[in-house]
């Protein structure tokens, strides 16, 4: 397949272009900057510019922009960088379809399990209502442009959980626990949902070809962990102590809104849909992906 990406030079993007060209595919990147190649387009989401001629021929889109939800503290500014990075992406791409002679097949467009909220107690699947939250508000408008893709296009949307890689969102973790002074945060009990990198990117490549499956997909690892399963995992992994607490209203004096959503919220959610289509994850727990992660 001819496949467009957006956000190919990002964690996710980057292992996503490595297993789609490892399997045959054809990778063009949508770049802000002068194109060095072929395989780059320029395109500005700031003022929902792409050519739709650039579309020919192209298979699918997978949509991967959007500000980091891990850059911290979430100033007003940045809250609002957030939100308009992912809808300003989503519109150009749907805009550009919509006026493209053959508009592609599919759209993949990134979201998150953020579209939950805080749900102890309740296994969360797709057709599970959204929360009210920032985080939710961000996911609920995001899907909404990404679903104004012409008719015609299957549209999947990623909502994705903590993607466990070196870089990734326990990136800031890893000097503590390194020095050995990581250990519950808040009561550490609340589950995680998380994901392996290779096995986001596989499930990715999966769903280019799904047909059946449209509309929200959980990405999220088969076996639920808690936030201290994942922290000990990568403790025990390096070897290190994992036993000092960081109290909830430390966290949430420190970060706000962002340890209530990002740390301490709690979300059983289930990849049933996924797997029900045939996708086999490769790492089956946190343990295995943090292993894999480490290596």
């Amino acid at each position: 397949m001819r496949v467009l990406i957006s956000g190919a030079s990002g964690l996710i993007g980057s292992e996503l272009t490595r297993q789609l060209e490892a399997a045959g595919h054809t990778v063009l990147r949508l770049v802000r900057r002068p194109p060095r190649s072929r395989s780059e387009v320029r395109w500005d989401p700031a003022t929902l510019s792409l050519d739709p001629a650039v579309l020919d021929g192209v298979d699918a889109v997978i949509n991967l922009s959007g500000a980091s939800i891990g850059r911290l503290p979430w100033t007003k500014s940045h809250r609002r960088h957030i939100m308009e990075s992912r809808v300003q992406a989503a519109r150009t791409l749907t805009d550009a379809m919509r006026r493209a002679g053959t508009p592609p097949k599919v759209l993949l467009n990134a979201s998150a399990v953020g579209i939950y909220g805080n749900r102890p107690g309740e296994e969360l699947t797709e057709e599970s209502a959204p929360g009210s939250d920032f985080l939710a508000t961000v996911v609920t408008t995001w899907e909404a442009e990404a679903r104004l893709a012409p008719a015609g296009t299957r549209v999947v949307l990623l909502r994705t959980g903590l993607v466990l890689a070196k870089g990734g969102a326990l990136k800031p973790l890893m000097p503590i626990v390194r020095l050995g002074l990581a250990g519950p945060l808040g009561r550490g009990s609340q589950i995680w949902p998380w994901v392996s990198l290779h096995d986001e990117a596989a499930a990715i490549v999966h769903l280019l070809t799904a047909s059946e499956l449209s509309g929200p997909v959980n990405l999220t690892g088969p076996t639920p962990a808690t936030s201290n399963d994942v922290i000990r995992a990568v403790a025990s992994a390096l070897r290190r102590p994992c036993f000092i607490p960081v109290p909830e209203f430390v966290l949430t004096l420190a970060l706000q809104d962002a340890a209530r959503q990002l740390l301490l919220a709690d979300q059983r959610v289930s990849s049933a849909k996924l797997q029900a289509d045939g996708f086999r994850f490769t790492h089956r727990t946190a343990a295995e992906a943090v292993t894999w992660m480490l290596r």
